[in-house]
């Protein structure tokens, strides 16, 4: 390529995501690695060698892309790519691009695309995700086809392939020849101790001169990250994506029972969830991100009609919100520069649980390494700002009670924030335990998890068998009781409006995740997500196996029938509430409705027993 030719191609390249993200190294780089083909429709399909993948980026034209069978796959124009899957996987081309315009498409070599992926994790994670959009045209889920909250477990088959750490590097190459797999897990007496990939064959043992006759363990993957068999195919293609892997060990407890790969999610059907968020990652505005943001609605109802359990939906919508925000904050950081210092994005209440639904307002906060100067705090400031009103546009309206990164009071430096949860728990007056009910539910979004784990760790040390916080916490969450009244019957309430009902947010989810964060803070227990923190109430011991059960299932059935009462409600066009009418139901729903409220009762009598005896 002639140097007539260099300039235009890098202001193309600096306009289309995700090489937008890329410093201008890397983006030099990559237009000096590219080659031009020029495809006429005449020919009837681009000349794809099966075996030698590239990134094709398409600068004019107008292509097809159908699978073996011939089904459509996509529709790509100007600035869209092909070629991406079987690079990511290692496996040989498959589908066709028919040629529908005469066009112009530019080639990026293996090696070059690898080089991208490893030095930008935007660049990576882009391409990791970018199989959602070849799904466009399924509009709506249907059951069968819900992958991506399906468990891990249904894409693996067979027993998983292991070794043990002391066998030779080149007995596990032979191993995986063999097997024909990417990966093998290392074991040490049958217990999880690394994993080799291809990657580290390339890198660990081909590209240093590594002995192959050397133990595996000089060159595995030491304490791989980890997914449980029981977690979604979302959160497995979530964790590859943000940590830059693409082989998860799968274990049930701590046996390992498989590996699941990125291939095996590719293969794997497409689906609305990770198409949005891919959709959300490519945005270049707030603008557009607020176009975006209107599908959730349609995603909601998508999850309701798959009869998606109410767990599963919280994730999937709080995953989407989750990349509007870091998306806004890459945005804006282009916009404002580099962050005078590292900092934390935290999410509280509903998107800190994980348990989102619709209408969802905003509670987060910023968490700074260090107490800023004037210039820092007047950058910090802006970007909160510029967030906080990126989210608003997007449908999640700024909290009326003021709980917001762009409120100076809750974007503090590591100590005071440290400061402020420990004058919470030594003084829990009702604002105290006000604040603590939304705040001790905190994740964090963007920014090191190193730094999020300082203020965690500090907080659970003030809060573990604090017999006096914990009464207050208990007392407070007993101010509300679940709507059942003499003989069992439904206590109703208005809306604001005339027409009675229950409100199933405050009246029961809200009471189960005070009772599951009362015993999780007297137990030190790391998870905020209620389900999680019930499991792990149960496993410890804190909450026996029966009651713990019982618990979880009442909170999943009461969110279960508060999201499908608003899926009626959005088919209905009526405005999105908590508030179920109980003469809607069925004698048998109303019944079942009925028990999962005892539960809570219960539950609160032995939250009322343990921690407020003395008191």
């Amino acid at each position: 390529m002639d140097a007539s030719e260099i300039q235009p191609l890098m202001q193309f390249l600096e306009q289309l995501v995700p090489f937008d993200s890329l410093p201008q190294e890397l983006l030099s780089a990559s237009v000096r690695a590219l080659s031009v083909g020029y495809y006429s429709k005449t020919m009837g399909h681009v000349p794809l060698d099966a075996d030698h993948p590239q990134l094709y980026i398409v600068r004019s034209g107008a292509f097809e892309v159908r699978d073996a069978e011939g089904e459509l796959v996509d529709r790509l124009g100007e600035g869209d790519f092909f070629g991406f899957p079987s690079l990511l996987s290692g496996e040989a081309v498959s589908n066709k691009v028919a040629i529908l315009e005469d066009g112009l498409v530019y080639h990026l070599d293996p090696d070059s695309f690898n080089r991208l992926r490893r030095e930008s994790r935007e660049f990576d994670r882009f391409f990791n995700r970018a199989f959602a959009k070849r799904m466009r045209h399924q509009a709506r889920f249907k059951a069968k086809e819900l992958t991506t909250t399906s468990r891990i477990s249904s894409l693996m088959s067979g027993s998983p392939l292991s070794i043990d750490c002391n066998h030779s590097i080149r007995q596990a190459a032979v191993m995986m020849r063999d097997a024909r797999v990417s990966s093998l897990l290392v074991t040490d007496n049958h217990k999880l101790c690394g994993i080799l990939t291809d990657r580290d064959l390339r890198n660990r043992v081909l590209a240093e001169g590594l002995d192959a006759a050397l133990p595996v363990h000089q060159a595995m993957t030491r304490n791989p990250v980890t997914i449980s068999a029981s977690a979604l195919v979302f959160e497995a293609m979530l964790a590859m994506s943000e940590r830059n892997i693409h082989h998860l060990p799968v274990l049930d407890g701590d046996t390992p029972v498989g590996v699941i790969s990125s291939t095996d999610i590719l293969r794997s059907q497409g689906s609305t969830p990770l198409m949005l968020i891919g959709e959300i990652e490519r945005q270049r505005d707030v603008a557009s991100l607020i176009s975006v943001s209107k599908k959730i609605p349609e995603l909601l109802q998508s999850l309701i009609s798959a009869d998606a359990r109410a767990e599963e939906i919280g994730r999937v919508l709080t995953s989407v919100t989750d990349a509007l925000t870091r998306r806004l904050i890459v945005l804006n950081q282009q916009i404002l520069g580099e962050a005078p210092m590292a900092f934390c994005w935290l999410a509280f209440g509903s998107q800190g649980r994980q348990d989102q639904a619709a209408c969802s307002d905003q509670d987060n906060g910023m968490l700074l390494a260090a107490e800023p100067d004037e210039q820092a705090s007047g950058y910090f400031e802006a970007l909160s700002k510029a967030v906080c009103a990126g989210l608003n546009e997007c449908g999640y309206v700024f909290c009326p009670g003021d709980i917001m990164a762009q409120n100076p009071k809750w974007r503090m430096s590591l100590q005071r924030w440290q400061q402020v949860f420990d004058n919470w728990v030594k003084a829990p007056d009702p604002k105290a335990l006000m604040h603590a009910s939304i705040f001790f539910d905190m994740r964090p979004v963007f920014g090191p998890q190193t730094l999020f784990d300082a203020l965690q760790d500090k907080v659970l040390a003030g809060t573990k068998d604090n017999d006096i916080f914990l009464a207050g916490m208990a007392g407070n969450s007993l101010k509300e009781s679940p709507p059942l009244g003499f003989f069992r019957k439904f206590v109703l309430e208005r809306d604001g409006s005339e027409v009675k009902g229950i409100d199933l947010k405050h009246k029961g989810n809200a009471l189960i995740n005070d009772i599951a964060r009362v015993y999780a803070l007297s137990a030190g227990i790391k998870e905020v997500n209620t389900a999680k923190r019930i499991r792990a109430l149960m496993e410890l011991g804190v909450i026996g196996r029966k009651d713990a059960l019982n618990l979880a299932d009442a909170h999943e059935f009461i969110a279960h029938m508060r999201l499908a009462n608003q899926g009626v409600q959005h088919q209905q066009g009526q405005a999105l509430s908590n508030f179920l009418k109980p003469q809607q139901l069925s004698s048998l729903v109303r019944h079942q409705l009925r028990d999962a409220f005892k539960v809570v009762h219960d539950a609160q009598s032995g939250l009322r027993l343990k921690f407020m005896r003395s008191f």
